[in-house]
């Protein structure tokens, strides 16, 4: 469905679509063991199989290096699919708990069950990943699910529509192409959960159509990820791990991508410095030429980095790179010193190569700088500082937090992803994924034996003082009003 070009996603599509895939999952397909196991493997042989034309997609989209799309895309998928594979069994097994007297006597267990039918919006930055990383666990928790790749990463869109229809059950899992109209389509349908990974823009829209049928949203939005830097570290590694989170991944095209770096004015010159002479050895001199650098997506996002980069507030803030070449979207990796607050560059989400560094006379001022705006996706921190390593974990409210070093902690499948506020909702990778897409259903056990007056009329003193006793007291109050003293 939707795989086709020449077929068209309307309204009526989408209803049948629904239809189809209700009956389906009606029928109890997905929720056995072997069927979960069963998808999961062919999306491991999916991934597996394809990995050059994967890569090739991904070069084809975005310029992709192909360790970029081997590392983050693929690598990331495949040990996202195995820990599941390998821990099903026990996801899904029931989690005895234990009751009150209130009950007594009984049992008590959570349940997991699968939500039904879920929809997956992702973006065209890690077009596999955003898309198929969510499905492993829509997949493991035994929902029926509908992708809808971004059409700005076209040749990945089409991939993705094709392997999915080789490898997948057609009947419980499809993929739907397009833009804003077949989006739009999906959203008036009635979906049991929606998972939207994009800008915040996009997902109040998201949000504003599943409160019309009450769904659940899972929504990866972004934000400004700060950087601070503190002095006395190992400028030569933390530049190099910074610039591996900025330009590294996918040149800053990446929603945890360090947006801006605070650190003191006397430690700026020093950092600037280090910055330059690691991009050099790792993009070269002309660093427009450079194969290892991924290109901006399309014009649009070409020209509204060209317009925060030559804002006249912003354009003298240059201490390296600026360079631009309309012709192959490339811009150089660029840093900025002493950006305004209010101008366009901080104040929305850069998601490029541009990494402006705010400078301030203590490191303390970083909380103020970061907690005055939207809580971002990521924060990053480099010290050696244990003090203030604490004081910044527990002042800085953000989706994730890396000590020394940026953006590895996608890796950490122990370790939900996810944003609060306006950096998003919700969380997956790992158990995160399974539990996303699941409900934990609540099941009390009872037998016939011991039902006590207790609970029924005529209510008396008596009971009230023995309900109140269970309800809230210790033992010894329970005792004395049994025996109906107070």
């Amino acid at each position: 469905m939707g795989s086709d070009a020449t077929a068209i996603f309307d309204a009526e599509a989408a209803q049948t679509m629904m239809k189809e895939l209700r009956a389906v999952y009606g029928s109890g397909a997905t929720k056995s063991y072997d069927w979960r196991v069963s998808q999961l493997s062919q999306l491991l042989k999916l991934i597996e199989y394809h990995e050059d034309d994967i890569a090739a997609a991904l070069r084809s989209d975005l310029s992709k290096p192909d360790i970029e799309s081997y590392v983050y895309e693929i690598g990331v998928l495949k040990s996202s699919i195995k820990l599941a594979l390998k821990e099903l069994r026990k996801w899904m097994s029931p989690e005895k708990v234990k009751t009150s007297l209130i009950s007594f006597p009984s049992s008590a267990k959570i349940v997991p069950e699968p939500l039904g039918i879920v929809l997956i919006i992702s973006a065209w930055n890690y077009p596999f990943l955003l898309s198929l990383d969510p499905l492993v666990g829509a997949i493991a928790a035994g929902n029926a699910a509908v992708l809808k790749p971004s059409e700005i990463s076209p040749v990945s869109s089409a991939l993705i529509a094709k392997l999915v229809r080789e490898y997948m059950d057609s009947s419980t899992i499809r993929v739907v192409e397009g833009a804003v109209a077949e989006t739009s389509v999906l959203l008036e349908q009635k979906w049991d959960k929606i998972c939207y990974t994009g800008n915040a823009v996009v997902g109040r829209i998201v949000m504003a159509a599943a409160a019309k049928h009450l769904t659940p949203v899972l929504l990866e939005l972004g934000g400004k990820c700060p950087a601070v830097v503190d002095l006395n570290i190992n400028l030569q590694v933390a530049c190099r791990r910074i610039i591996m989170g900025k330009w590294g991944s996918n040149n800053g095209q990446t929603c945890v991508s360090p947006d801006y770096i605070i650190t003191t004015k006397a430690n700026a010159p020093k950092l600037i410095d280090a910055l330059k002479t690691e991009l050099e050895k790792f993009y070269g001199k002309n660093m427009l030429e450079s194969n290892d650098l991924s290109r901006i997506v399309n014009s649009n996002h070409f020209a509204r980095l060209i317009k925060l980069l030559d804002e006249d507030k912003v354009s003298g803030k240059v201490v390296y790179g600026g360079k631009r070449d309309e012709s192959i979207l490339k811009i150089m990796p660029t840093i900025l010193l002493d950006v305004p607050r209010n101008s366009l560059i901080m104040k929305e989400e850069i998601f490029g190569p541009l990494l402006p560094i705010l400078t301030v006379d203590r490191l303390e001022d970083s909380f103020n700088i970061i907690n005055s705006g939207t809580k971002p996706l990521a924060a990053y921190l480099f010290t050696n500082d244990k003090r203030f390593r604490e004081h910044f974990v527990t002042e800085v409210s953000a989706g994730g937090l890396v000590v020394n070093d940026t953006t590895i902690h996608l890796g950490v499948l122990t370790l939900p992803f996810g944003g609060v506020g306006d950096s998003g909702m919700g969380s997956y990778h790992g158990k995160f994924s399974f539990d996303a897409f699941s409900h934990k259903k609540a099941v009390l056990y009872r037998g016939f034996v011991a039902d006590a007056d207790i609970r029924y009329p005529p209510y008396t003193r008596k009971k009230l003082r023995l309900l109140q006793a269970l309800l809230g007291g210790s033992f010894l109050t329970i005792i004395l009003a049994l025996f109906g003293r107070n």
